[in-house]
């Protein structure tokens, strides 16, 4: 046998692979656990702040248009009332004038 007497002085050969294997398989594995936790945390942040988010709003249509000019009181003619009348009625139609608003737009035509 070769080491009846043990060994003494520096390692052999296979004795430098066998530390430098462990070495390298230490260094591995402390550094896959170092880039779990990091990627765990980053989820973790990312989820809270995703938490911390107001919640979107809700879309808004269009701005209301702006409610039409009170016609002129006092017509000229017949037609020229005629005329008014009908287009108070497309307007009200239409949703440009509320139910109250037209009523009040169509008695001041009619006084």
């Amino acid at each position: 046998m070769v080491f009846r007497n043990g060994r003494r002085g520096r390692p052999g050969l296979l004795g430098s692979v066998a530390r430098t294997a462990v070495v390298a398989g230490t260094a591995t594995t402390t550094s896959n656990a170092i880039n779990r936790r990091s990627q765990r945390r980053a989820a973790e942040k990312s989820a809270y702040s995703e938490q911390q988010q107001p919640p979107p709003l809700p879309p808004q249509g269009p701005p209301a248009p702006a409610p039409a000019p009170a016609p002129a009181p006092a017509p000229a003619s017949a037609d020229d009332l005629v005329t008014k009348l009908k287009q108070l009625g497309e307007l009200h139609t239409t949703g440009v004038l509320s139910d109250d608003e037209f009523a009040t737009a169509k008695k001041q035509l009619l006084s």
